[in-house]
């Protein structure tokens, strides 16, 4: 699916709150649909799925998957969430955080322990983190900020673009919660969250535009789709033009998938452990 090799990092933590983000029709079921199947194909887990309604059917392999249907198993994602938590799951899938309770016991379940999945409907991480924050009321939202800044582990951003000459192709923004990045929610500055998405290329992260820029350099979707998905239009027209006439700096034109486990097969091995 070309998905951020981050993600299988991030999906195999002990505890931490994971969400993906875009607009309805985006793939963001999809996305976590292959998230719980590489898992249940690796890893020996406990995962209980909250869906509305259920589009995914995973039957049991090295994992073992309870899902429940809203209006049907349970009533709410919020008490889905508190009756799962008595469960001693693995990894919770929340379908929707949709209110500020069921986004508030997410948090929560992310900090004592389990890896949570959730889905907002927000288009970049920066926007993510203050969508969550401006849920809760002005007392409170210092309190979340701490929270969150310790509960968030990474936030995944889709959008879908046709793909030449037929099909769908899904363009990304990976944001990996690092110290830096910790800090900047804990104090209220996530508008400069992109710039150290910018910086971050690392730890696997990039921006949504960087991602589009990959997709029209490698011929899989048309100029238009891209700039009419991208977050910064006219930058990124500058980078296209600068691309086609030859004069794009190198340094503009990295990889973005690159992340520093391709690092580490390249290191010599370390002194007394086998590789």
């Amino acid at each position: 699916m070309g998905m951020p090799d981050a993600i299988k990092r991030l999906i195999t933590r002990p505890r931490g709150l994971l969400l993906v983000t875009g607009p309805t029709g985006s793939g963001k079921t999809t996305s976590l649909a292959s998230m719980l199947d590489f898992i249940n194909h690796n890893y020996d887990k406990h995962v209980i799925t909250l869906e509305d309604p259920i589009e995914y059917f995973h039957k049991h392999d090295k994992s073992t998957f309870n899902q429940r249907e809203i209006g049907t198993d349970v009533p709410s994602f919020k008490e889905g969430l508190r009756r799962a938590l008595r469960m001693d799951p693995d990894i919770i899938l929340v379908g929707e955080m949709r209110d500020l309770e069921t986004i508030h016991s997410a948090i929560e379940a992310a900090e004592t322990g389990h890896v949570v999945f959730g889905t907002l409907h927000t288009n970049g991480a920066s926007s993510t983190v203050n969508r969550i924050i401006d849920v809760f009321p002005q007392e409170q939202q210092d309190q979340i900020r701490t929270q969150l800044s310790t509960a968030l582990i990474g936030v995944l951003s889709q959008t879908l673009l046709p793909r030449k000459p037929s099909g769908m192709c899904a363009a990304y923004e990976m944001m990996v919660v690092t110290p830096a990045i910790a800090n900047l929610i804990r104090e209220n500055k996530t508008y400069r969250i992109d710039s150290s998405i910018q910086t971050g290329r690392k730890h696997g992260m990039f921006l949504m535009d960087d991602s589009l820029f990959k997709l029209w350099r490698a011929g899989s979707v048309e100029k238009e789709e891209a700039l009419g998905k991208a977050q910064k239009p006219t930058e990124l027209a500058e980078k296209m033009r600068q691309a086609e006439e030859g004069t794009l700096q190198e340094s503009d034109d990295d990889e973005i998938d690159d992340d520093d486990d391709d690092d580490e097969d390249d290191a010599p091995p370390r002194k007394g452990l086998k590789r």
